[in-house]
């Protein structure tokens, strides 16, 4: 009997303790987006990248949206299957912030006029491809 009562009481202990999640709302979020262009193509990136996307998350740090935002281009080679060719990160307020949801058609109309035409040009011709990593830091 003292064998069952101690058997159901450790399997039922761990479902009954609420979960503890650390507060995580007030620490910065970092995001990073890997770019990997066609051959030949990576300085046409940067430059599309420069004029279509960077203003956007620019104008986001100037909003107080997010804390900061870089470039990196690798150091050295890599295998194909690792390479890459630029990392944007953005360091986010906090994951809420990261999170949800956010309109970016508002700035898209304060700092030019948004052509779909030429965001389907930056893809076709630089042959883009993005993945990304989160995490809290």
């Amino acid at each position: 009997m003292k064998f069952h009562f101690l058997f159901l009481l450790l399997t039922l202990l761990p479902t009954s303790l609420p979960a503890q999640t650390p507060d995580t709302s007030g620490k910065p979020f970092v995001v990073e987006y890997y770019y990997k262009a066609k051959w030949g193509y990576s300085d046409e990136f940067l430059q599309l990248f420069k004029k279509n996307h960077y203003p956007l998350l620019k104008k986001q740090v100037e909003m107080g949206r997010m804390l900061k935002v870089w470039m990196d281009q690798p150091r050295y080679h890599t295998t194909e299957d690792g390479r890459w060719d630029y990392r944007v990160t953005i360091v986010f307020k906090n994951s809420t912030v990261a999170n949800e949801p956010f309109d970016e058609d508002a700035i898209k109309k304060q700092l030019w006029r948004w052509d779909r035409g030429s965001a389907g040009q930056w893809e076709r011709k630089s042959g883009l491809r993005c993945w990304s990593d989160r995490w809290g830091s």
